[in-house]
């Protein structure tokens, strides 16, 4: 079962068979990457929006050894409610915390980075990737990613690159794949009406 939920400053397409995101969107632009400086709020809460049968609760990571990883992050939120929001379960994923304080961080700091010097939007897809022997965590079998990834157009360029990762304590930032080579690898378009330069 998949849902989609809408937040002030990302949407999300839901997984209520892993219990993380499939995907989520942002919209990134200069303006929003300038404002955005709300203090973290590190409030956690499972979405009521979703069943009961299809969401991770807080219960689930509790113990776990996993990181709640953000995939829109909170350093990308415009103002205090969408702060707020980005803290939902929904958009999390069991994430290596040595990752998630690491490498993904450098990735996330570096894509906003990006979108200070762009020219107007810059779209950011970031979702998990589930390998056959993905592990679970939690009461509600929350899943563990294999791998995340997260995919950024440039429109004003027509450009697109993706960020490849093992959700791994070793993991490092490495050469971005192409977004041809993440359609292959994940079986999905995320870009389907774009012609990419």
């Amino acid at each position: 079962m998949q849902r989609e939920l809408c937040y002030d400053a990302f949407a999300i397409l839901h997984s209520g068979t892993t219990k993380t995101p499939v995907f989520v969107a942002e919209r990134l632009t200069r303006a929003s990457i300038e404002v955005a400086n709300e203090k973290r709020t590190n409030k956690f809460f499972a979405d009521a929006r979703l069943p009961r049968g299809e969401r991770a609760e807080l219960s689930d990571y509790k113990g776990s050894g996993y990181a709640r990883g953000h995939m829109a992050p909170a350093g990308d939120m415009p103002n205090a409610t969408a702060m707020a929001q980005s803290f939902s379960l929904a958009n999390m994923v069991p994430q290596n915390p040595s990752q998630n304080s690491g490498a993904w961080s450098k990735i996330e700091q570096d894509t906003r980075r990006y979108a200070l010097r762009a020219r107007g939007n810059v779209f950011v897809i970031t979702g998990p990737v589930f390998g056959p022997k993905s592990l679970t965590v939690g009461a509600s079998r929350v899943r563990v990613p294999t791998h995340l990834f997260k995919l950024v157009y440039d429109e004003s360029t027509g450009k697109a690159w993706v960020h490849w990762q093992p959700n791994s304590e070793d993991a490092r930032v490495s050469r971005p794949i192409s977004y041809a080579d993440l359609t292959q690898r994940i079986g999905m378009e995320l870009l389907p009406r774009v012609e990419l330069r």
